[in-house]
């Protein structure tokens, strides 16, 4: 746990799943700095008592920092969080509740609820993707009027001409600060007359043949969710090794993306209930849309949000399938592989398997071995590893 000081007082803040030797921090130089801009360490504070919205908030250190503001505000308006992860939401109650702060005073959207129709001021995180930076930009601007105070943040090399560009056609002219800490923030002043034009997503598109029974299919992709434009080599390589099964048997796409995985098992096996998780709000939407565009009406799916398998009832799953990210935010990091690995074990019945596709040099056979004290090469070419391994 590590404390975030702000003009409105000292939080304690700690990321989703909590851990305690947990070494990364809930907040960084980026948050720091918009927030000390709010209370008016360069100039004067800003007037957080209409309709506020934050977007990209990744941990919910934005959030709680604001609400607590926001206390001592009479007849203040909606406070909303707007985020594509679910780990964001849960950390974000966590750390409300931490600061003394009911989490019902937050309104928690998804990146797929309906945006509010009226902003006063609108606080941005610059995500990694710049897909949905525009889709967001693009929802939200219905609701955004010339008085609307527009504050972005984030860290250096986050921020790059396309991200001003964005904001400069979505939503009026723009300009950013000098550096501080390797932070900048970015200032949009919204333009009057402006038209309104609506995101170009979801995108959808044809994946290539040769890759089993999804091939020549098309597939569906909300914003922001991994190789939305184009199907990545790892996935590509994992379908065109995955295992035939016959009979009613439960598989689970991990981490499915826009549920590609899944849907090729699904159309290989019929007689399969295939249930999609992603901690992706935007994941999970673009998997059923994905799966019902290519699957006849009436098959038996299911499609969850949470944080990997922990709504699964243990000794359920006969096949998990799993592209595991070694990424959180801008950390590189194993830890979600790990607990992707360890929810599986407890998920697969006796004799169920579990199909890993990874770089090569990522070494997830060392922990799958740990796990399940066997791990098989089903195949591999100097990039990628497809690993299995059977729960005894």
């Amino acid at each position: 746990m590590n404390r975030l000081t702000t003009p409105w007082g000292d939080f304690a803040l700690t990321r989703f799943p909590e851990h305690p030797r947990e070494t990364l921090r809930a907040w960084d130089a980026a948050d720091d700095y918009l927030l000390g801009h709010l209370g008016g360490s360069d100039t004067e504070p800003t007037d957080l008592s209409g309709s506020v919205v934050v977007v990209g908030d990744r941990w919910g250190a934005l959030t709680t920092a604001l609400a607590a503001r926001r206390l001592d505000l009479v007849d203040a308006g909606p406070l909303t969080q707007i985020t594509d992860s679910y780990l964001t939401q849960q950390a974000t109650r966590a750390n409300l509740r931490r600061a003394g702060i009911a989490p019902d005073t937050v309104r928690l959207h998804s990146a797929r609820d309906t945006p509010p129709v009226r902003t006063d001021v609108l606080i941005v995180r610059i995500p990694k993707s710049l897909a949905l930076l525009a889709d967001q930009l693009h929802r939200l601007a219905p609701g955004i009027h010339p008085g609307t105070v527009v504050l972005a943040t984030g860290r250096v090399t986050e921020i790059h001409t396309s991200t001003l560009k964005l904001f400069e056609q979505i939503l009026g002219p723009t300009t950013t600060s000098l550096a501080v800490r390797k932070a900048r923030l970015i200032f949009c002043s919204p333009a009057p007359g402006r038209v309104r034009t609506p995101s170009p997503w979801p995108h959808s598109y044809a994946l290539p043949d040769g890759i089993g029974a999804v091939s020549g299919r098309t597939v569906v992709n909300h914003a922001g969710i991994f190789c939305a434009e184009r199907l990545d080599i790892g996935t590509r390589f994992l379908l065109r090794h995955l295992p035939h099964r016959h009979g009613p048997e439960h598989v689970i796409d991990l981490g499915c993306g826009n549920g590609v995985v899944g849907t090729a098992a699904a159309l290989d096996n019929p007689a399969a209930r295939v249930t999609f998780i992603d901690e992706s709000f935007s994941a999970v939407a673009s998997a059923e849309a994905t799966f019902r565009k290519n699957v006849d009406a009436g098959t038996a799916a299911e499609f969850l949000l949470g944080d990997t398998l922990n709504g699964i009832p243990a000794g359920t799953a006969d096949l998990i399938l799993n592209n595991p990210p070694f990424h959180t935010h801008q950390s590189t990091t194993d830890a979600t592989a790990w607990r992707m690995f360890t929810g599986s074990r407890a998920a697969l019945r006796t004799g169920g398997e579990l199909w890993v596709v990874g770089n090569r040099h990522l070494g997830y056979h060392v922990k799958l071995r740990r796990l399940f004290g066997n791990c098989e090469t089903v195949t591999s070419d100097p990039k990628f590893v497809i690993l299995r391994s059977v729960k005894g």
